[in-house]
């Protein structure tokens, strides 16, 4: 790992012209916050990468004060790319394997995680509450989501062809290349089988396997489910991670404010309901915090 840092460590070491851990917290600051300033080079990844090879080359030298004093990468906050319904359904109706329907399902359907999919064993479908226990999500937190009829059926004739015993997706024997060291279907397996899918279905966005859990949370807000269950739902530990999804779901507020169409008369705007729906949301986010941050 040093040596992926060594030459960004090199260039801090020849501006100063000394060993970095030797360089003053300030003077770092200064050279960093320089980095950052300069718009062609060095580019954003060498500025990344030198604040990782310094915290690196602080740890090493047990030299923790510093290493906490190094400013925080932030993270860009880009809008996830969404499906529309006919895009789900193109996806459905090329898919001709039944495991890749039923994976196309339940990632749609339920909005799991990749690694939730394929830690699915059959004592977590509970057909007669239709209901589907996710066992240790992100943060190691379990949760139930509600299956719908179509996933139900589909599941049923899976595992009656299948003859599923543990896993409900099954990939190669243990100790075969290319498995994930047990007989589960590999993360790899179903990443490649959702952009099999959508590259069949003529989709030309960037399609993974997270853009369907995307699609799930932004298609049930715009059905009018409120932003608290979404969130439950998803297994989001802070409201404000589900909010995101308010910048793609298109309100009626964004559908009637389409100059374009007004314009031409081809829709007139509901001044009444975008307001509505707005409040609507904002009051469920309100209520939702305040039982948050209200002491027991």
């Amino acid at each position: 790992m040093f040596a992926n840092y060594s030459r960004y460590l090199a260039k801090v070491a020849i501006c100063f012209g000394r060993v970095p851990t030797f360089v003053p917290i300030e003077d770092l600051n200064q050279y960093l916050y320089q980095l950052q300033q300069q718009y062609n080079s060095p580019s954003d990844s060498y500025f990344k990468f030198t604040v990782y090879g310094l915290r690196f080359a602080f740890k090493m030298e047990g030299m923790r004060d510093k290493y906490i004093a190094l400013p925080t990468i932030k993270k860009d906050k880009k809008l996830p790319v969404v499906l529309s319904r006919n895009e789900v359904r193109r996806m459905v109706e090329v898919t001709k394997l039944r495991k890749h329907r039923v994976l196309l399902f339940l990632l749609y359907g339920c909005g799991l995680r990749c690694g939730e999919t394929r830690n699915l064993k059959l004592c977590d479908l509970d057909f007669d509450r239709r209901m589907l226990h996710v066992r240790c999500g992100k943060g190691r937190k379990d949760r139930y989501v509600p299956m719908g009829k179509i996933l139900i059926s589909e599941l049923k004739k899976y595992i009656r062809e299948e003859g599923c015993m543990e896993w409900l997706f099954n990939g190669k024997p243990v100790g075969r290349a290319g498995g994930d060291f047990d007989s589960r279907y590999s993360q790899r397996g179903i990443q490649w089988a959702v952009k099999q899918v959508s590259k069949n279905a003529g989709i030309l966005k960037l399609v993974s396997v997270h853009t369907l859990r995307h699609t799930f949370a932004t298609h049930l807000l715009e059905d009018g489910l409120d932003i608290v269950s979404i969130k439950e739902l998803l297994g989001h530990v802070k409201i404000e991670t589900t909010l995101l999804y308010l910048h793609v779901a298109q309100y009626d507020r964004k559908r009637f404010f389409s100059p374009l169409d007004t314009l031409y008369g081809m829709q007139k705007p509901d001044f009444n309901l975008a307001n509505g729906c707005l409040l609507l949301q904002e009051k469920q986010i309100e209520n939702h915090c305040l039982m948050e941050f209200t002491p027991n």
